[in-house]
């Protein structure tokens, strides 16, 4: 896999977008219908693409009457096993339009430290994208724990994009771009392009949380580190723009990758 330039997006062959939970669950469950179209834009080209999604604990505390995300393991298990199985189904309602079929993917970082499991995942989700199916991957809170989590889906992102030697990874949340700090912050300035190894001194990280995600611009850069240093291309921008982010649109920031 040769490193894929700004300029050559809309040619890249393989793509994993990562969506948070905010960005898709509660007041902004309506973006799902945006965030598919974009996919599906994507996919009728020919592109193989995997969405690693957020969500499926935001999208289970309703039905436990939860107003919060909980703070204890055993709830948080809890509302991912309802959660997961209504958010699936949202996605394939909503894909249904393109007769794009979706495959579900729940991973553990367990699963991608060992290496028997690591080379199943591997195998299966080429086969899934050899099929023209759309994997959807998420952690598979149901079961991991405390211990063995990914800790943020932006990491686990980074890592399925490095997994299945992917040219591009879309990281989306509510920003358009990374800022040199907040952007609500008075002097806060867009960053346009990060070279790879670009330690990005002056610039300030926010590690704020939304109500139900986990990841924050400072999970983000971190993921986008991983991947661009194992060479796949990184770009960070917001839900609303995957589109133009998928049609290689000058949006967002880009993260340079290693060259292979």
């Amino acid at each position: 896999m040769s490193a894929l330039g700004r300029h050559e997006v809309a040619s890249a062959a393989r793509i994993v977008v990562k969506v948070g939970s905010s960005s898709i669950s509660g007041a902004n469950i309506a973006q799902i219908i945006p965030l598919v179209d974009a996919l599906a834009e994507a996919h009728g080209r020919g592109v193989e693409i995997v969405l690693v999604s957020s969500g499926a604990i935001a999208t289970g505390m309703p039905y436990l009457q939860l107003d919060e995300r909980p703070t204890d393991l055993a709830t948080q298990q809890a509302a991912a096993s309802v959660g997961q199985n209504l958010l699936i189904f949202r996605y394939q309602d909503s894909l249904d339009r393109y007769d794009i079929v979706a495959g579900q993917v729940l991973l553990t970082a367990g699963d991608l430290e060992n290496p028997s499991h690591r080379g199943n995942a591997h195998r299966a989700m080429d086969r899934l994208l050899g099929l023209r199916i759309l994997p959807i991957v998420n952690e598979n809170d149901t079961v991991a724990t405390h211990e063995i989590r990914f800790g943020d889906n932006d990491r686990l992102a980074a890592l399925v994009a490095t997994l299945i030697h992917a040219d591009l990874l879309v990281l989306l949340s509510d920003v358009d771009a990374l800022y040199t700090r907040a952007p609500h912050l008075p002097g806060a300035e867009r960053i346009d392009h990060v070279p790879c190894g670009d330690p990005m001194l002056g610039v300030e990280l926010s590690g704020s949380r939304s109500g139900v995600g986990t990841g924050g611009a400072d999970t983000k850069v971190s993921a986008a580190r991983i991947a661009a240093e194992a060479g796949t291309a990184v770009l960070l921008t917001s839900t609303g723009l995957v589109a133009e982010a998928l049609r290689g649109d000058p949006v967002g920031t880009w993260f340079e990758p290693a060259l292979a």
